[in-house]
């Protein structure tokens, strides 16, 4: 027998006494068997250890036994030939023991070969001997193992009851023996139930103290439960139940909820006794049922086909409990199955029963005024449509339900090619075979891992098993190679690596899959999409979806965010054990063993000591000479191959399978979506509506761009224009005398050892940085390679204050000026009569040359500077380059391209254009602050009144700072006499941006010293000092120019400052009724013990804890205002919908066709005129007194009664008249 052969047969013996599923112990045999052996990390079980070894042991005697042929055949003496074979067959022996030690060898025929004989004699000697005492130890070791198994199969279904009244009446209904025992006894116990008790309101916690701290607690237990039904685990579920209910403590932590998740999958089961369990013990908590566990009930006796006497007693106790028979119908969702079976039992007992119909619900209006016009009926209005066909549409949704499925998107890399040389194929080669091993020993230790998950469980423990079943082990493998795969050279935290992992796991998990149904519906959707089909009357894309009857998808409650935690950090575990490679890659003369190919080690960041998993760097090395040129992404993270789902809830849109979520927020929070679900539906319309509207723009990439930048960035990169140069021009360590290790010499001075660690700091942060930036630009400019020639779309959700945002993250139009200049339209327009103009205003725009001149001027302007612009379409990299010194360089020359290909078109008003026209806000954040105050010398400086020139606001505040600084510079002012000369709109302008969004004086002054280091002249020992001055001059500059801007920041913080005292976070609702609320918590510390290290994490979005003042107060402001400019976006998006236009934004900056920009001014303003007609912060007032004023149990508190002072105490407003935004052309240009 081949030593190949007898390892296979020890670890089908191994299988064979090993629990049921798991793992052979041997790696897979291939090419580099003898290298990786068995040997595993040192994190292994002293157990596994040794069976492991044992078996190595085995088969090193099997190679010992061929030697010994050999040498037989050379001449060896024949006894000593047997005596091997006896021992050999000795320690393969099945039975232990009884074994005496060999007696010395005895020599043999004379020469080389007797001497060989007698040492290989030897040497089996001593293995025997080992082998022996390892196989007793092993026997003892596998047979508890197995008696162990077997108790852990027994799981608990019957439960312990506390209540001794309850507990005998099980005992007696149990031995006794009616007709139908189980059936008689649900209903006794019905009507045993407690009365005028609401279980919801039994489970829910309290708003505050110690009961809402179980509520962590809860969501995992919950979780846990949902994940044993969607893994086929109910008895494991049902064991940890019983185990819970059985001890007081834990008895608090079940709800409702999770009894009657136990009890409708024993209902959809037919197993009655175990259910009845569970409804012995729902009583036994002092719960009464609801109409779910009816549900259960009433569709487990449907489907076991039970007697009706029963059924009415079940029908009769719930209509004494107050609960409906139609409600049985519409309390949660069920399947086609389940509510066959639910109606076989009703209608057992009340023959004559029709069910309700699925709920239509009834026509809902948004009563927002400003959306009245938005949902008006009016037959003459005219929806956009797509470009492409019903059949081109059908087939692109085909591709994009196969790259759902599929989970991943492989993406050619646009990394330079390497030369095939005969070290890059020998790479790729060992690559390939490491995976392969990779992938053996993870299946492997992923089972090992299950089975230690399982056994917690069985205990009764809250463990990791069922998530850990979610997805197959090959869908596991694949996620974790693929992480390897991307983990950076200098490596990742480990708490950052175990969230993300865990986070792909729920991702992945929640996977629809109603298919054919999907395809059916949506073939219909797209009907009112496609450019050769019609409808019977225009209506916006959610109102025709829903009125093709989709269900709503059920919504998924996320994981706490310890669960995807400690998920993600038993994988994590995993992928180091299981991730190993021979030594001599890293010493080509090292022996062959094998070595980690991640090491766990700790580093500073920020002062604090953190755990880091990081890749070894001869596997670093490796994957670089290997050049492999593909990169995956999970599917939700491309842009999508057809229009997205039109969101119709919380919880229903965007991609085809994988549930997205409307609002976007920290994972593990769930007060947004708690907030959104108990807001009536029609009050989310306009939101809802205007995502959809953005997410259903196509786009296109546009290839002249992406040839010149890849051009670039396989060179050597050019950081000046935004392409990141590769890890090759990163700074390197210093050499000589500089080294690190020159730290060592003892005549280096201290102050020189500290100047040598600064700069190789620096040197580090500068490499970090670079291979960021790179890696960055790698994704995006690799996913437009791959959608070069294809059209796509990118669906778009928010955040918790309204501000939308693509759901790629790599590839969309929000990125930088590189990001932005390779998209265009994939839909294009005619430019009409004035398009030419806006594109040659538009190009002058980006070129930043211009901001202070009126529009005709910025026309002139590029006239006299066609030859120029010409040039660079024609010759980028070889002209003159003028394009390159602009403010955004890539924009402006795609925009050369496009004025060039107009202006040489036979007709330009034809020339069908797909380049989109911006249109900024001018420092929109001060524009809400002046029309919220009617601001007359605030809304002068930013453009809201009609002027001739544009005014710009930072020009305004710096000349204010200049004013203030001769004043103090005469009065002997050192610092200010410094600063003569370096006051420019460039070094305030960060900071009168921000100062808005709620900046603070020392988050300025950084600014600030940011801009004054970047001066070359600045005398650098003054920058900390000016920065301090300056900061203050432009915040007193601001309160004169802004006074009204201040009162009311002012206001909103003092409000904000006294809810939070009252305990509660900071809410508001939108003027387009989507509810906010500000997720600042004081931090709770989340620990994970156990594994590679005990992580420790802070969670600010735990709602037990007390709200965070500070952050409260300063984020209200900022946040109030991102609220407005979020609805004054999705307005004029509804209403540039309606006309026929395609619009994008990226916040304040609205994108549309050249054609369209002066209907889109005109919309804008419109739009923001109708939104500050409202009495917004009356409305406002209004809203947080009724929410946190009007409770009778709180309004004798002292913070109450400030708040109720300061609320009603609404900032008065000024004389400026709002209608004059609609004729200031600067308002948006």
């Amino acid at each position: 027998m081949s030593a190949v052969r007898w390892g296979r047969g020890a670890a089908g013996f191994g299988r064979a006494l090993w629990p049921a599923g798991a793992p052979g112990l041997l790696a897979e045999e291939g090419a580099l068997g003898g290298v990786w052996g068995l040997k595993r990390s040192s994190t292994a079980s002293p157990c596994e250890q040794d069976r492991r070894k044992d078996w190595g042991h085995a088969e090193l005697l099997e190679v010992l036994k061929a030697r010994v042929r050999q040498l037989q055949a050379e001449g060896v003496a024949e006894v000593t030939v047997k005596r091997v074979a006896k021992r050999v067959a000795v320690a393969r022996a099945p039975e232990a023991g009884g074994a005496q030690p060999p007696r010395q060898a005895q020599a043999g025929a004379e020469g080389a070969a007797p001497m060989l004989s007698s040492r290989w004699a030897q040497k089996l000697d001593d293995d025997q001997r080992l082998m022996e005492r390892r196989k007793q130890r092993l026997e003892g070791k596998l047979q508890k193992h197995v008696e162990k198994v077997a108790w852990q199969k027994q799981l608990r279904s019957e439960p312990r009851l506390l209540s001794r009244k309850l507990a005998s009446q099980l005992q007696h209904w149990e031995q006794g023996a009616p007709r139908s025992p189980w059936e008689e006894q649900l209903a006794q116990l019905l009507q045993e139930a407690p009365q005028g008790r609401s279980g919801e309101a039994a489970a829910a916690p309290a708003d505050r103290g110690p009961e809402s701290r179980l509520e962590g607690q809860r969501q995992r237990l919950l979780s846990f439960f949902e994940c044993c039904l969607l893994t086929g685990n109910l008895p494991l579920a049902h064991h940890v139940l019983v185990t819970h209910h059985s001890k007081s403590q834990q008895q608090r932590l079940l709800t409702l909820s999770m009894y009657n998740m136990v009890m409708l999958g024993w209902a959809r089961q037919g197993s009655f006794k175990e259910l009845m369990y569970v409804f012995f013990m729902l009583k036994d908590a002092g719960l009464a049922p609801d109409l779910r566990s009816y549900a259960a009930a009433l569709q487990c006796m449907g489907r076991l086909d039970q007697d009706a006497g029963t059924i009415r007693r079940c029908l009769k106790q719930m209509a004494q409990d107050g609960l409906q028979l139609q409600g049985l119908f519409t309390a949660g969702p069920l399947s086609a199955e389940e509510r066959a079976e639910l109606l076989r039992a009703v209608r057992k007992a009340k023959p004559a029963f029709t069910p309700p119909r699925p709920p239509v619900p009834p026509p809902q209006v948004n009563t927002s005024p400003l959306l009245r016009e938005i949902y008006a009926k009016d037959p003459t209005v005219s929806y956009p449509r797509l470009h492409l066909s019903l059949k081109e549409l059908q087939g692109l949704f085909r591709q994009q339900l196969r790259v759902e499925m599929a989970t991943t998107v492989t993406v050619e890399s646009v990394e330079k090619v390497p030369l095939l040389t005969k070290e890059v194929l020998h790479a790729r080669k060992t690559l390939a075979g490491l995976r392969t091993r990779w992938r053996t020993a993870l299946y492997r230790e992923l089972q090992e891992t299950k089975e230690s998950e399982a056994h917690a469980a069985r205990e009764g423990r809250l463990s990791l098993f069922p998530y850990l079943c979610l997805l197959s082990e090959k869908e596991v493998v694949g996620v974790l190679l693929q992480t390897l795969q991307a983990l950076p050279a200098q490596g990742e935290s480990l708490l950052f690596l175990a969230h993300e992992l865990g986070l792909r796991v729920f991702k992945r998990k929640q996977l629809r899959n109603e298919v054919q149904e999907l395809e059916q519906r949506y073939s219909k959707y797209l009907h009112l999409l496609a450019s050769d089909t019609q409808v019977a009357e225009p209506c916006l894309p959610r109102q025709h979806w829903e009125a093709l009857g989709a269900p709503e998808a059920p919504h998924e409650q996320p994981w706490p965010v310890s669960v995807v935690v400690q998920l993600g950090k038993q994988l994590a575990e995993v992928l180091v054990r299981a991730a190993q490679m021979p030594s001599s890659l890293a010493a080509p003369r090292s022996p062959g063993t094998l070595i980690p190919v991640l090491y766990h080690v700790y580093s500073f960041r920020s002062f604090r000591q953190i755990g880091i998993l990081k890749p070894h760097p001869a596997f670093t090395q490796l994957l670089e000479t290997a050049a492999e040129r593909t990169l995956t992404f999970e599917s939700t993270d491309v842009p999508m191959l057809c229009p997205p789902l039109p969101w119709t809830s919380p919880h229903s849109g965007a991609f085809l399978l994988s549930p997205t979520k409307m609002m976007r927020s920290v994972e593990g929070s769930q007060q947004h979506q708690l907030l959104l679900e108990r807001c009536p539906p029609a009050e989310l319309h306009g939101a809802l509506d205007a995502l959809t509207q953005l997410g259903n723009c196509a786009w296109r990439v546009n290839g002249r761009i992406l040839d010149l930048v890849l051009e670039l960035f396989t060179d050597k990169g050019c950081p000046r224009l935004g392409v990141p140069a590769p890890p090759s021009e990163a700074p390197r360590p210093p050499e000589g005398r500089q080294a690190p290790k020159g730290c060592l010499l003892p005549e280096v001075s201290p102050a020189e050892k500290a100047e040598m660690r600064r700069e190789l700091a620096r040197r580090l942060k500068v490499a970090r940085e670079m291979q960021s930036l790179r890696a960055d630009a790698l994704y995006r400019l690799s996913l437009a390679q791959h959608l070069r020639h294809r059209v796509f779309w990118l669906p778009h959700n928010m955040d918790f204050r309204g501000r939308t945002y693509p759901c790629s993250p790599h590839f969309n139009h929000l990125g930088s000026d590189l990001a932005r200049a390779l998209l265009e339209f994939a839909q294009g327009r005619p430019l009409g009569p004035h398009g030419l103009n806006w594109l040659k205003i538009h190009l002058v725009n980006l070129t930043g040359l211009k901001k202070r001149e009126s529009l005709q001027a910025r026309r002139d302007y590029a006239d006299e500077l066609m030859e120029d612009i010409l040039d660079s379409a024609d010759r980028p990299m070889t002209g003159r380059k003028w394009w390159m010194e602009a403010d955004e360089p890539w924009q402006a020359l795609a925009c050369c391209m496009e004025v060039a290909q107009a202006v040489r078109a036979p007709d330009p008003t034809a020339y069908v254009s797909h380049f989109p026209v911006h249109q900024d806000g001018s420092c929109n954040g001060l524009q809400h602050y002046a029309a919220l105050g009617r601001d007359s010398v605030g809304a002068a400086s930013v453009n809201l009144l009609p002027l001739d020139l544009p005014q710009d606001v930072y020009s305004e505040v710096a000349a204010q700072v200049e004013v203030f600084r001769r004043q103090d510079a005469e009065q002997g002012v050192r610092v200010a006499q410094v600063l003569q000369g370096f006051i420019s709109r460039k070094v305030v302008k960060q900071t009168v941006m921000t100062v808005v969004y709620g900046v603070t004086r020392y988050g300025g002054r950084l600014q600030i010293e940011k801009r004054l280091r970047e001066i070359h002249d600045f005398p650098q020992d003054f920058v900390w000092e000016a920065s301090h001055y300056l900061v203050r001059q432009v915040f007193n500059s601001l309160q004169e120019m802004f006074s009204g801007t201040r009162s009311i920041q002012r206001w909103l913080t003092e409000s904000a400052r006294l809810i939070s005292h009252t305990g509660s976070a900071v809410e508001w609702v939108t003027p387009l009724g989507i509810p906010i609320i500000q997720p600042y918590h004081r931090d709770s510390k989340v620990m994970i013990k156990g594994g590679l290290q005990s992580l420790t994490f802070s969670s600010s979005v735990d709602t037990s804890q007390k709200p965070n003042t500070l952050k409260q107060k300063n984020g209200f402001p900022p946040n109030f205002i991102h609220s407005l400019d979020s609805s004054h976006m999705m307005l004029t998006a509804l209403h540039c919908y309606r006309k026929g236009l395609t619009f994008v934004s990226v916040h304040d900056c609205f994108w549309t066709h050249a054609a369209d920009v002066a209907v889109m001014n005109q919309v804008c303003r419109e739009q923001f005129v109708r939104l500050h007609s409202q009495p917004i912060l009356h409305n406002l007032s209004r809203f947080l007194i009724k929410r946190f004023c009007s409770d009778p149990r709180t309004s004798k508190s002292i913070w109450v009664s400030r708040l109720m002072d300061t609320l009603l105490s609404v900032p008065k407003a000024g004389t400026f008249n709002l209608e004059q935004v609609k004729h200031s052309t600067y308002f948006f240009s």
